[in-house]
């Protein structure tokens, strides 16, 4: 054949089609065709589709094929996906089993993960929380970057402030190094540097070295370098790893522990030789040990596993240089403490700026240069932190404008101990200051340079006697130099010297309670700090910084209620506060986590600032234009959440009409209608789940109210027809179909339905002749016993129609027999009915109720008389639309019935079926 005839909406392209002509696609060609791959190709094409769907064609091809090579691999077919249904009931009760046991297995292991489990454990081992009584000086890195473009000094006062060696050092490119090292403080705590884990599983005892060496890391991140080694040191006698000595070398680093640092090192590179970071800290201690060719042939080796570590090849550089020129010693500074007479007297105690002492780095004597001037009054500008908040300035002033370094906290400046034991000593005479003088010589010009800062520690501060402004005045520099216990301890004096002294000055003791929360503060004892900013706010109500501290405290401790509070309180005193507005918003992220959309219900009452304690007030009322806008935007705002709600609604509605829920897409339809009355989908959607549920009455109100808004509604009219045919007024439903038809002759669902209507009108007009049964329905009082036929009472004739012939017909004679309870009529119908032609009269009307009923009729009355016919109907039943989803809501009694039926359907002896036929039916249905 030199050419083959297309479809014509075959495309050239098409291969599986080309190929074949359209001819060979018959039964007579397929019959004589012998070649088996010739036959594929053309089953191929049928079951594809493209010409159109021809089942029992394919089925002939299959068949065809099967005689000529039964083991072909175009006869193959995927076995269906299992269900509960393909399932004996014992093989599903043990996936059930199985499934429920490792749900409950999976519980109990994430149980025994939880790190609050641990934590219970470990209660006892566990080191008290790390408190602020060791200070670290922040490097001035940032700060120099900052002030790069330094303008020169304009009168003696900045001359004196100029570092001459500093910038000459810088002139002859030999930058000083500005790191100082972790300040240690005798007064730490102490924490045992091991635990013991022998009653610990290994999983445990990953979870717990984890654990410390994440406290090891944050106290190094807070640059608490002493505490880093005692977790990690903690960590490592729990499970040892490389993570936990690489982290502690640095720590020991840090802390110019060169030993140790070294010790660690070695450690690393025993568990892992050629770790980089082992080898690079072991460099950095070769280096300050002065081995600088060990050091160098340690950066060397890292580079040849990472030539791109940056910090490795600078460190090198530096080496190399060193060993080529040899490095030119620095001459020692020194320091001279001095008490000199002041006649101003205007300075205050918040004005104080400390001199950071000489530090050694790496066996040499650097001079520190002059601090910058921190106000640690200004507690609300600052960023929220740990311990933010200094205390309050003489002045009581809290919106100055001095700088402030980064973080906003005293922890950078530090003061040597004879000026701390000068500060501490209260017998000074009146005048007195603390003043620091530093000589530095420079390595070039050998110019002194002077450096001089004075505190009036006798300034007077509001009614407080002059003892007790001198220990406030004492506590608030002790504090801006970061020795916290010991302004703690001589604010604790000014209280109770104010206690004895009987003075009535509440601001000061206000003052006083405030700066004492802030030292409580910074140590990390948030309970004291809330007691102190409790007593300074019952003193002076909506004190701005009490309020912020004890803000703080709370949200320390996790009291984020209360938190909010305080920080919503702060923001009507000042609404400029931007920490109090970083707070909220972080807090109310945690609130809504903690305790879901409701969490503003279970908040307490946030107090009402009265206008004269704001700091800005508040605006004027609004007019009316602005009145008028805002209820606008709210009518906009209810209405589009109304909108949202309904579409909501009516999408949950659909998805319960799609999974056959009418009972529920009732009740969200009606939700719906009470949002919005007026829409027309609505009606005709709950007319739909009414007429499921043969609810006709109902369905027809729905449809007369979605006619009323839409006159033409298509849909409306259909199911308004289909309820009129329900409640048996075939002349109105006929008429509604019609109209329908009108609008949309395509319609063929209308169609089928209007020949019904007209065969049940013409059978209305003549006598049927087809045999109806009378079942006497006795209607009795809801208080007495239901009565018997024989008994007697006021009867009603049910007709139920044993010879049905169509889904219509099939149904009310199932229903009527089923509200009559008549399982006997129910068999006969079944007698009547043709087994294959079951599932297109059962249709839409297949559900638990009715099965479960056809079930008990042939149990009861036809399985002992026609067992071949039983059989040929449950063959049959299974295949009807919707009976995988009804069987699927049986309950199990409910299964048992049919078990029952199967159970005596297999006893019986029958040449029609065997016993396994039976067991293989029933797989079907249990």
């Amino acid at each position: 054949m030199t050419g083959a005839f297309r479809l014509p909406n075959q495309s050239p392209r098409d291969e599986d089609i080309g190929n074949i002509p359209i001819e060979h696609l018959d039964y007579g060609y397929i019959q004589e065709c012998k070649d088996v791959k010739y036959l594929e190709k053309i089953l191929k094409i049928l079951r594809s589709g493209k010409v159109g769907l021809y089942p029992h064609l394919i089925e002939f091809c299959e068949k065809h094929v099967e005689k000529l090579d039964p083991r072909c691999r175009a006869l193959r077919k995927d076995n269906p996906v299992a269900t509960p249904a393909s399932l004996s009931a014992e093989e599903w009760g043990q996936i059930i089993d199985d499934m429920k046991k490792w749900q409950e297995e999976s519980r109990v292991v994430e149980t025994s993960l939880k790190p609050q489990a641990l934590e219970d454990m470990a209660r006892d081992i566990l080191p008290p929380v790390r408190g602020a009584n060791c200070s670290v000086p922040v490097c001035k890195n940032s700060a120099a970057k900052q002030k790069r473009n330094t303008t020169k000094p304009r009168d003696y006062r900045e001359w004196d402030k100029f570092d001459v060696e500093k910038e000459c050092q810088k002139i002859d490119g030999n930058p000083v190094e500005t790191e100082t090292p972790a300040i240690m403080n005798p007064g730490h705590p102490k924490i045992k540097t091991s635990v013991e884990t022998s009653s610990r599983t290994t999983h445990e005892k990953l979870i717990l070295a984890n654990h410390e060496k994440d406290k090891g890391n944050e106290a190094f991140r807070a640059n608490d370098y002493e505490e880093a080694v005692a977790y990690y040191s903690r960590s490592i006698s729990i499970i040892p790893t490389v993570v936990a000595y690489n982290n502690r070398a640095q720590a020991s680093i840090k802390l110019k522990q060169w030993h140790r640092a070294m010790k660690d090192c070695q450690k690393v590179l025993e568990m892992d030789p050629g770790n980089a970071k082992g080898l690079l800290r072991r460099a950095t201690v070769y280096k300050h040990k002065g081995d600088l060719k060990r050091a160098a042939e340690d950066l060397r080796q890292v580079l040849e596993e990472e030539p791109q570590n940056t910090a490795a090849a600078q460190l090198l550089s530096e080496i190399e240089k060193k060993l080529e020129e040899p490095e030119e010693k620095n001459k020692g500074k020194r320091i001279l403490i001095e008490e000199v007479e002041d006649d101003k007297s205007g300075d205050e105690a918040g004005a104080a700026r400390p001199v950071e002492p000489s530090q050694p780095v790496g066996g040499e004597e650097i001079s520190a240069a002059p601090a910058e001037r921190g106000d640690m009054g200004n507690a609300q500008k600052k960023p929220h932190g740990r311990g933010d908040g200094g205390p309050h300035s003489e002045s009581g002033n809290s919106h100055s404008g001095h700088w402030r370094g980064k973080g906003g906290t005293a922890d950078k400046y530090k003061v040597s101990q004879e000026s701390k034991e000068k500060v501490a000593n209260g017998t000074g005479k009146r005048g007195s200051s603390a003043s620091v003088q530093a000589d530095q010589n420079s390595s070039s010009k050998g110019t002194p340079v002077v450096t001089r800062e004075t505190v009036n520690l006798d300034a007077p501060c509001g009614a407080l006697p002059p003892a007790l402004s001198r220990l406030k005045n004492e506590g608030n520099l002790l504090f801006k130099n970061g020795q916290f216990g010991d302004a703690l301890e001589k604010y604790s004096q000014a209280i109770q010297g104010y206690s004895d002294s009987g003075i009535d000055s509440p601001d000061d003791l206000c003052i006083l309670y405030s700066n004492r929360a802030a030292c409580y503060l910074k140590d990390g004892n948030s309970q004291e700090c809330i007691q102190d900013c409790t007593r300074s706010l019952e003193l002076q109500p909506f004190s701005l910084k009490p309020l912020l501290r004890r803000a703080m405290a709370y949200e320390s401790l996790e009291r984020y209620r209360k938190a909010y509070v305080d920080y919503k309180t702060v923001l009507q005193i000042d609404v400029s506060v931007q920490a109090a507005h970083d707070s909220v918003n972080r807090i109310t992220k945690m609130l809504i986590d903690q305790d879901g959309p409701d969490w503003r219900e279970k908040l307490p009452e946030i107090p009402l600032v009265p206008l004269s304690a704001q700091q800005h007030p508040r605006e004027e009322p609004p007019s009316a234009e602005v009145l008028q806008a805002r209820a606008e935007k709210a009518a906009r705002d209810a209405e589009r959440r109304a909108e949202s709600r309904f579409a909501s609604l009516k999408q949950d509605g659909n998805e319960f009409v799609k999974k056959g829920q009418f009972q529920d897409a009732l009740g969200k339809y009606t939700e719906c209608l009470k949002l919005k009355p007026e829409e027309c989908a609505i009606y005709t959607n709950r007319a739909l789940c009414y007429l499921k549920q043969e609810r006709f009455a109902e369905a027809k109100e729905d449809c007369d109210a979605a006619l009323m808004l839409e006159p033409t509604n298509k849909k409306a009219f259909y199911r308004r027809a289909l309820a009129n045919k329900g409640l048996q007024d075939y002349q109105a439903c006929s008429s509604d179909l019609q109209e329908v038809l009108r609008q949309d002759p395509g319609v063929q669902e209308a169609q089928r339905e209007l020949e019904e209507v007209t065969a049940l009108l013409q059978q209305a007009t003549r006598s049927p002749g087809k045999t109806m049964r009378v079942v006497p329905v006795t209607e009795v009082d809801s208080s007495t016993e239901t009565p018997t036929p024989s008994e007697g009472g006021r009867t009603q004739d049910v007709f139920i129609n044993l010879h049905p012939s169509n889904a219509y017909e099939f149904g009310h004679a199932l229903n009527a027999a089923r509200s009559s309870n008549n399982v006997a009529a129910c068999a006969q119908i079944l007698s009547h009915t043709a087994p294959e032609k079951l599932p297109q009269l059962l249709s839409t009307h297949l559900d638990g109720p009715s099965l479960l009923f056809l079930v008990q009729a042939m149990d009861c009355h036809m399985v002992d008389q026609n067992p071949g016919l039983v059989y040929r109907h449950l063959s049959h039943l299974h295949t009807a639309d919707r009976f995988s989803v009804v069987l699927m809501l049986l309950e199990k009694d409910q299964r048992g019935q049919m078990a029952e039926l199967f159970e005596r359907l297999s006893a019986v002896e029958s040449s029609e079926f065997t016993r396994n036929d039976v067991q293989n039916l029933a797989n079907k249905y249990i």
